[in-house]
């Protein structure tokens, strides 16, 4: 249904007092979810470079095996933490900006139960 001439006048006002206002765009953008996870992938890159730079010095100065061994392990923990971080950036997130009831919604093939449970949710109660 569309809005009438009034309402998409109002709701025009009401998005430039919302983007003027500074708090509110920080609050939104701290909250946004792609936001962090994209931090997230960047610093795993920085730091499977360094765990990469730890395995050739490691390898490159014999005495000093186990630096190599430490940045190995640095590696995968970095591999881990950005496929976890990509993970996140993917999924769809709603968050009220100032409170605490959030509610994720996964993207892609869900499990039976999360099936079931979205039939039940939107099941029309003809009965009533």
């Amino acid at each position: 249904m569309p809005l009438s001439e009034h309402e998409q006048r109002l709701f025009e006002q009401i998005e430039r007092s919302l983007s003027e206002d500074p708090k509110f765009a920080s609050a939104v953008r701290h909250s946004d979810p792609k936001f962090h996870a994209r931090r997230r992938i960047i610093v795993s890159a920085v730091l499977i470079l360094a765990g990469l730079g730890l395995v050739v010095y490691g390898v490159a100065d014999s005495s000093k095996l186990w630096l190599g061994v430490v940045g190995f392990v640095l590696m995968l923990g970095a591999a881990a933490f950005w496929m976890l971080a990509h993970k996140r950036s993917q999924t769809a997130e709603l968050r009220s900006v100032g409170g605490t009831a959030t509610r994720r919604t996964r993207r892609g093939n869900g499990g039976v139960i999360d099936r079931l449970e979205n039939r039940w949710r939107e099941r029309g109660d003809f009965d009533r």
